[in-house]
Order: structure tokens, then C-alpha cells, then sequence
């Protein structure tokens, strides 16, 4: 066995407890609290007149897209109170604060102090104000001019032996008109390495969906909810990561909707919400959200799928064509006989019993499910990330094509995206595997060859860093380091590089684990202003369901020294490719209607887009399956055949899977808390089971380290906090980025090449350190 990789300075939180207390898991979500908190964050980072202009404007018609999730916003009438919530709210907080980063902070402290920070240390800092460069050898960043930072870009990357050395990273924050550009300057320098945040969230989700559906994007809409009879819940936390839609739950239960929640924790968000928008909210009068709630263990969804799937053809088989929809069946899909013959080889018991939940509960929901076909089924990271991953959502797919629930009012499929602009990135252009549609429309309107190989996804990229196979990396956005799997290894990677760069709006992690260079670029978010010739310009973005609608920010810049991301993009080009350039960047700098016009030219489905994008609400992108069309090489939707697998656990051996406290937008930490839970002041805790516990002669506080063998290899996360929580036996949950250092960068899913960091064994010894 491999020693772990040596700690990389600065590239994990540190060591240190900030002094757990417990308190009772919450039974509501939402509701006052929420609201107190929201207000609470946004006066103390941007003040009372600034911070409330913020929040009136955020997710308004004519407004601000919201830079956390990607819910979307209602198509009529949106709450002119708040159409937000309380992480929303603290996004946008931490986006709009006052608190600014000059050279003269970056002057008083080193790259190697700024390291020792915690996350949501490093987080608080504020806003970056100006261009910042790290010198090769250098401690301090030191403040550059632009001309000066894209001089330095662009050289050494013409310096490349080929433009493969190069990474091009992207976030979900980034905006169509920016992704677009982005990949378009991109694939003129000679690469498809354009890795992006989906490669390590719903890309499974995605790979799924185009196999079996034709497409990899959820397929209802947010009034399709209000209509649903049944609405299933995979693998996901609500109340914590997507808050909205816990209203549109309300009011489809209210419509007589069914609620099932498949997860194993049992999430507040999930089991109850106020509204503090309503009187009942406010005075918490009928809170209870859902119907059937089942424990499934650690990825036992796929089993207990299949033990439905089955009781529900045992129904089907006694009353033939009053269960399934057989008409659907036979005019929409292919592979429902073998799947048939397949599926009965399962025992329904048997697959409860292996997903940890008990037979009866699993008969109930068949009981709820045979007689209805307005079928949602939503899902995220929850089953995304786990090696079966692919079969998983297609097991999904195969529940909803037995019931004819897709292509209908009031069913079908939705995975709930976490980045607020991810899948408007996608659409764009922002793949590593571009299809060869993407890249015939490219070269005709642009006038040049872009490359056909396909790129480095994530963990591909990692590798190739460690390796020395890419030199050079860029980021549009986000936390690479805090974000990605295996810390240590991805932290040796980047400094590798010969130059890492980060446009950025705030302090993260990945500015303190660097190349041989460094610098640091500062953009325009979305809530401030983009003012050019007296014109206060917008972009666009697509939510989860499909629509794209602009986002004009309404704040004053915190320094003039701010570019927006299309121009950083288009400065960029011009500085690396000069005038081999086909591509007139200028003109994108001065109109983004001119980027929106190409976008139009080469992606399809945004028509009239200018046009469209003014109108209130903005526009729906098309949906096959929305359409009841599958855009499949035979045109049929496909059943899927797998087995369901359960990884086994050797005696000692406890399942991982990494979470969120409700203090956190991924790895944007905003405070110490994990309301919802009862966890206040402290983030490196394991949840676990009071038998594993007392297996393990552990008690509530006890510290413990985390260990991790795979591949070869052993890593270990030290001092963690044991806390008792109702969770599976041998499951475990433990919050990220603490514990990436723990998954392993050799272990994906299938398919999707997602990291695993839902499915990490671990074993567990006492902390030897000190308290």
C-alpha cells in the first residue's frame, strides 16, 4: 500500500476544531429563521441600502439572475418580497459586500499565511479589486495591469508545444454570452480541453438521459409540478442546496400531488417546510411536506427502483394495460420485452432488503404509483456520484417509461442542477466532447477548423497536470482545487503548471496552490452593473428547466478596475492569437447583441434570441422529450438493462458519502452552522450510526481520523468530530471539501467519469493528536 500523498501546504482546511455544539434536528424548513438569516448576512456584508437593492432585484424580470442554483423562476408572477432564498440571499451577500481586496492586502499577507485559513476564512475576505500576479518564487501577489496579464497569458500559451497543454476550466456562473466566446477562443487556439463543473455533478445525469431519452437535460417545466400526481425524490437535499423549490412542492402537494422522498438522511427540507411568504408559513400550520419517506442506504437506489418496477408488473400482469401504459410502450420506446425478461429474474423482498428498506414501505409506493402516470422524478448528486451512476438514472428512466410519464403535463424527468448557469454553459458550446454538429456550424460561420479530438474532462485534466502533459491552466470562475476529488493529488497537479490562472470575484483556495505564476483576475458578478457608453448591458442564462431569460446587475462595481467575463474572454483571444484570428472580438466587447446574434447562428433553438431574451421571463429552449419525441438514432426511447450493485463492505468498513452543511453553496462556505441538523460551530464531523458507534466503542465528541485505501493507495483525513445521526447502519456522511482528500482521483463512474464522492469506504481510528 502506498503511503498518502504529503500534504501540499495550503491546499486543505486546516486541522483546528471551532467547538461543536449540538442541538435537535430540525423538523421545518424555511420559515422565519430563514428569513432572519438571509437579512442578517446581507446588512452585515453590504449594508442595509445596498444589500436590500440587491435582494429586490434578484431573480426579478429585468433583474439579476441569482449566482447560486439553477431553480427556476416562476413564468408569471414572481413575489416582488422576495423571490429568493435564504442561501440565495447569502450569495448575492457575499457578491455585493463592501469589503475589498487591494494590493495593499495582498502586500500584508503571503500566499502561505492566506493558506492557513479555513475556507469560509478565506471566503469572508471580500472582493478582489485589481488584477493580481504571483511571481515564480514569489510570496505575494503583486498587483499587474491587464495589458500586462493577458501579455503574459497569451505568450506562454503560444509557447505550448501544442495547444493540448493547455486547460481551460469552467464554472457554472458563467454566462452563455462569456461560455460561448470562451469556447469559441478556445477551440480557434487548437483544443477541446474544456472541463466544467457538470464533469463532476450531473454529468451522469446527462450521459444517461442522451442514451435513453435523446437528450441530456431534464424534460418538465415548473408548472408541469402543479400538475403532477406523484413526485419522486432521489437523492437530494432541498431545503439545503435548492430551497425554492421546497414553494413548488407546497403547491403541488396542495394540488394533490404525492411526495416521495428517497435519501439516506432524513432531510428537514424534504420532511417539512413554512413559507414565509404565506400567513400558514409564517404561523407553521401544516408544514408536512412528504407522503412516503424511504432510508435507502448508501446507493441502494437502483435496488429499491427495481423492486417497484416489479411489484408494479406483478399488478400489470393481473390487470394487463391498466398499470403500465402499453400504448406508449408499444409507439415510443425499444427493448421493453428483454427488459421484462430481465427484470423478472429480481426478487422484489430481496432488492428491499438490499437497498435497506423495509418490504412494506416498497409496497406502498407501488400502491401509490399503478394507478397514476403524472410521474416527476427528481434527483441529484445523491445518485450522480457513484460508479453506477449511469444505470442508476437510466433505472429511473426505465420506471417512467413503463407509466408513459414522459412527454406529458405534470411528469417526467428532473435533475436538479446545482450551478446557476451550468447547463446554459453546455448548450453553448462548454464540452470536452463536442458533437460534430457543434463543430460543422462552428467552422461554417467562423471560418476556421476547430479540433475534432475530444479533451480532458476533469479528472482527465488532474491527470494530465500531475503527469506534465498540460502546463497551462485556466479558470472562468469557480474553486478547482476545493472542488475537485483526491486533494492532495489535484494540489501537486497545479503546481506543475507553469502558470494557473483564475478569474475570479472572491479569495478561494485554488489562488493558494498555484503554478510556477499566478495571477489572478477580477470580474464584474452578477448583481453589479456592466456599464458601457452610458449603457448598463445584460447577459443570459438557462435555469434547470430549459428557459433563457437576461441578467442586468444593479450595483455599483466595488472597483473600476472589474472586467465583465466577455471582455476578459475577448482580450484574452485578441493577445494570444493576434491577427491569425478569423474572429472580430472587438465588435463582442462593444455589443453582447453581436455575441447573441452568433449564439443564434450556431446553436440551436435561440431564434430571434435578441428578441426573446427582452421579453419578460425570457424564452423556453427546445425539448424533445418535452415534445414527446426522442431524439435517439432510432428515435424511441430506450430501456435499459443493468443489475443493481452494492459495493461490499469489509468487517470494519463504513461508507462515505460527502454532503453539504446548510452553511454552503458548494464550496462557498458562508458560516459554521448546519441548522437544519442540529450541527452549530464545526465542519469536520462524521455522521454515524449508534450501532456503528458502539461497535466501534465510540461516543458522541469522540475524535477519529478517516481512512481511505483504494488503488493502491492510503488516504487519510485527520480529527473529525463523531456525531450520532439517524443514518443507515455502516453509512456515514461527512461535509466537502474537507474530506475530497479522501476520494480517490482513480475512482469515477462509468460512463460519465464523475468522481465518486458519494460512495468512499473508509475505516476509522482514534485521533492521536492533540484536542
Amino acid at each position: 500500500m502506498a503511503e498518502n500523498p504529503l500534504p501540499v501546504p495550503g491546499a486543505e482546511n486546516p486541522e483546528k476544531l471551532t467547538g461543536l455544539k449540538q442541538g435537535p434536528v430540525q423538523k421545518v424548513a424555511a420559515g422565519i429563521p430563514a428569513v432572519m438569516s438571509a437579512l442578517e448576512k446581507t446588512v452585515s456584508e453590504a449594508g442595509l441600502q445596498r444589500g436590500m437593492k440587491a435582494l429586490f432585484n434578484l431573480n426579478q424580470k429585468g433583474g439579476f439572475d441569482c449566482p447560486s442554483c439553477a431553480w427556476p423562476d416562476p413564468d408569471d408572477e414572481r413575489s416582488g418580497i422576495a423571490e429568493y432564498c435564504e442561501n440565495g440571499a447569502r450569495a448575492v451577500a457575499e457578491e455585493a459586500t463592501a469589503k475589498k481586496l487591494t494590493a495593499e492586502f495582498f502586500s500584508q499577507h503571503s500566499v502561505q499565511e492566506l493558506g492557513q485559513l479555513s475556507d469560509y476564512e478565506i471566503g469572508g475576505k471580500g472582493r478582489i479589486a485589481e488584477p493580481m500576479f504571483l511571481p515564480a518564487g514569489g510570496t505575494h501577489y503583486q498587483p499587474v495591469t491587464w495589458e500586462a496579464a493577458f501579455d503574459k497569458i497569451g505568450n506562454e500559451l503560444n509557447q505550448l508545444a501544442s495547444p493540448d497543454e493547455a486547460v481551460f476550466y469552467t464554472s457554472g456562473r458563467t454566462s452563455n454570452e462569456a461560455a460561448f466566446l470562451y469556447q469559441l477562443f478556445v477551440r480557434e487556439f487548437g483544443t477541446n480541453n474544456l472541463p466544467d463543473c457538470s464533469n463532476m455533478c450531473h454529468e451522469s445525469s446527462g450521459t444517461a438521459l442522451g442514451e435513453s431519452l435523446g437528450i441530456g437535460k431534464g424534460s418538465v417545466t415548473l408548472n408541469d409540478f402543479y400538475q403532477a400526481e406523484v413526485i419522486m425524490i432521489l437523492g437530494q437535499n432541498p431545503g439545503t442546496n435548492h430551497p425554492r423549490m421546497l414553494t413548488a412542492l407546497r403547491k403541488a402537494k396542495a394540488n394533490g400531488a404525492t411526495i416521495i422522498s428517497i435519501n439516506p438522511l432524513p432531510e428537514t427540507g424534504l420532511m417539512g417546510f413554512n413559507n414565509p411568504q404565506t400567513v400558514a408559513g409564517v404561523l407553521g400550520i401544516n408544514p408536512g411536506l412528504t407522503d412516503i419517506f424511504l432510508q435507502v442506504k448508501i446507493n441502494g437506489d437502483m435496488a429499491l427502483l427495481k423492486a417497484i418496477e416489479l411489484l408494479l408488473l406483478e399488478e400489470e400482469q393481473k390487470r394487463p394495460g391498466s398499470v403500465f401504459d402499453q400504448h406508449f410502450i408499444s409507439q415510443n420506446t425499444q427493448g421493453y420485452t428483454d427488459f421484462i425478461q430481465d427484470l423478472k429474474q429480481f426478487d422484489p423482498a430481496q432488492l428491499a432488503a438490499q437497498a435497506g428498506v423495509p418490504f412494506a414501505q416498497v409496497k406502498d409506493v407501488a400502491r401509490v404509483l399503478a394507478g397514476k402516470n403524472k410521474i416527476i422524478a427528481c434527483w441529484a448528486m445523491g445518485l450522480t456520484q457513484h460508479k453506477n451512476a449511469v444505470d442508476t438514472i437510466k433505472e429511473i428512466v426505465n420506471l417512467l417509461l413503463l407509466k408513459g410519464s414522459i412527454g406529458k403535463p405534470g411528469a417526467g424527468t428532473c435533475p436538479v442542477r446545482g450551478h446557476s448557469n451550468v447547463q446554459g454553459d453546455r448548450t453553448v458550446g462548454i464540452f470536452e466532447r463536442p458533437t460534430a454538429k457543434l463543430l460543422d456550424s462552428i467552422e461554417k460561420n467562423f471560418h476556421f477548423a476547430p479540433p475534432r479530438e475530444h479533451g480532458y474532462d476533469v479528472v482527465e485534466c488532474i491527470k494530465a497536470m500531475h503527469a506534465g502533459k498540460a502546463k497551462v491552466f485556466f479558470a472562468m470562475g469557480g474553486n478547482f482545487l476545493s472542488a475537485t476529488p483526491d486533494t492532495r493529488f489535484t494540489a501537486g497537479a497545479l503546481q506543475k503548471c507553469r502558470l494557473t490562472v483564475h478569474v475570479s470575484t472572491k479569495l478561494n483556495r485554488s489562488h493558494l496552490v498555484h503554478g510556477q505564476e499566478a495571477l489572478i483576475l477580477p470580474c464584474l458578478g452578477r448583481s453589479d452593473k456592466d456599464m458601457r457608453n452610458g449603457e448598463n448591458r445584460f447577459v443570459s442564462c438557462e435555469n434547470s428547466m430549459s428557459v433563457v431569460q437576461l441578467s442586468r446587475g444593479v450595483l455599483e462595481p466595488v472597483s473600476s478596475h472589474l472586467l465583465s467575463e466577455p471582455e476578459i474572454v475577448c482580450r484574452l483571444a485578441k493577445a494570444t492569437l493576434g491577427t491569425r484570428s478569423k474572429v472580430s472580438w472587438d465588435k463582442y466587447i462593444e455589443d453582447y447583441d453581436l455575441i447573441r446574434t452568433d449564439i443564434e447562428r450556431t446553436i440551436p433553438g435561440f431564434a430571434d434570441y435578441n428578441e426573446r431574451v427582452r421579453q419578460p421571463g425570457g424564452f423556453y429552449l427546445p425539448n424533445c422529450n418535452r415534445a414527446g419525441t426522442f431524439d435517439t438514432p432510432s428515435q424511441k426511447a430506450h430501456f435499459h438493462i443493468a443489475a443493481p450493485q452494492m459495493q461490499h463492505l469489509n468487517e470494519g468498513e463504513l461508507m462515505m458519502m460527502t454532503i453539504r452543511s446548510h452553511d454552503q453553496f458548494n464550496t462557498t462556505v458562508y458560516g459554521l452552522n448546519d441548522r437544519y441538523r442540529g450541527i452549530h460551530n464545526e465542519r469536520r464531523v462524521i455522521l454515524m450510526n449508534a450501532k456503528d458507534m458502539q461497535e466501534r466503542n465510540l461516543k458522541n465528541g469522540d475524535l477519529v481520523d478517516l481512512h481511505n485505501r483504494y488503488d493502491g493507495v492510503e488516504r487519510v483525513a485527520h480529527k473529525f468530530v463523531v456525531v450520532e445521526y439517524p443514518i443507515p447502519e455502516q453509512c456515514t456522511a461527512t461535509y466537502f471539501p474537507e474530506t475530497n482528500v479522501l476520494v480517490p482521483i482513480t475512482s469515477v463512474a462509468e460512463k460519465s467519469n464523475t468522481p465518486t464522492s458519494k460512495m468512499v469506504i473508509l475505516t476509522l481510528t482514534p485521533h492521536q493528536g492533540l484536542e
